[in-house]
């Protein structure tokens, strides 16, 4: 503990001793007991068109603390449900809560305010070209704080070095490799720390090691934080390796869940299918279609 008051004075020190490496002027830490559900979706019902639910009358939750990955093919509504958790699409029925507040009823400053304490890992990771891996992540920082300059310089650097590449601060994305670019955006997604992370096919276009990396910095960063972490994902057996809790989505609906074990000895058809990459079963391989005879002769 620092005791002098001179010592104090500086901007550095009082940073690191008071907030913990935390930007809780800007982001405040709450409360929140083991036990509470940091996220709950409660009978939802979401479609882009009418009449054609993308989710119908879902329902799941993600604990304090927990990884949770969201699983099906493609199609199946998991990135929309990331949207309705950020409050980005409003569901037709049903309500999301994050943080003890019904998304779907924010207004838009009061849900500007809890996004602050939430982070996102876009697919591709969405860096901007024109700035350096530094200015990508210290980007949230400067617009959304008053931190001064030489704290922000600091807290860049401790992010890019969670993620192992201080050392690339200076590079531009276009000189990152794809597995580089994910972390770097990663470390800006861990920017203000986020009590609540999403991914969204964070393992997309990765060779084995880069994966294996993304995946160990996905459970170690969460752990770190103390945060939930939601993996909107198709890598399976990476998957297996790093959560807490699977669901399954498919035709909207959770058709299945578990934690890594029971998906694991699951001898429920879709999650067996899915898991074993099996080409066809309940998730068919044809999209469909009228008989195919019929299509072909007049």
């Amino acid at each position: 503990m620092i005791a002098d008051g001179a010592r104090l004075r500086s901007p550095r020190r009082w940073l690191f001793a008071h907030l913990s490496f935390r930007i809780q002027r800007f982001v405040p830490a709450t409360r929140v007991s083991a036990a509470e559900q940091l996220v709950e979706v409660q009978d939802v019902t979401f479609g882009y068109d009418p009449g054609v639910p993308v989710l119908d009358g879902i329902s799941l939750t993600i604990p304090r603390g927990k990884v949770v990955a969201i699983m099906g093919g493609s199609g199946s509504g998991k990135t929309t449900l990331l949207r309705l958790i950020g409050g980005q699409l409003r569901p037709s029925r049903g309500e999301v809560r994050a943080f003890g507040q019904v998304v779907n009823r924010l207004r838009t400053r009061e849900l500007y305010e809890l996004r602050r304490r939430m982070g996102m890992l876009f697919q591709f990771g969405a860096l901007f070209t024109d700035l350096t891996s530094f200015d990508n992540v210290a980007f949230p920082m400067r617009e959304r704080t008053d931190l001064p300059e030489p704290i922000i310089r600091d807290l860049v650097l401790m992010k890019l070095h969670a993620v192992g590449l201080r050392g690339a601060a200076h590079l531009m994305p276009q000189q990152l490799s794809g597995g580089m670019q994910r972390r770097v955006a990663l470390a800006r997604t861990i920017a203000l720390d986020p009590q609540l992370i999403m991914y969204d096919e964070p393992f997309t276009g990765l060779d084995p090691i880069s994966l294996a990396v993304t995946g160990k910095l996905i459970r170690d960063l969460n752990d770190a934080l103390g945060a939930s972490s939601i993996v909107v994902t198709h890598d399976v057996q990476e998957s297996l390796l790093i959560v807490d809790y699977i669901y399954f989505l498919a035709d909207g609906r959770v058709v299945a869940q578990g934690t890594p074990d029971e998906v694991r000895q699951s001898t429920a058809p879709f999650v067996h299918q899915f898991v074993h990459a099996e080409p066809d079963g309940p998730v068919p391989f044809h999209y469909p279609a009228p008989e195919y005879r019929g299509a072909l002769l007049p």
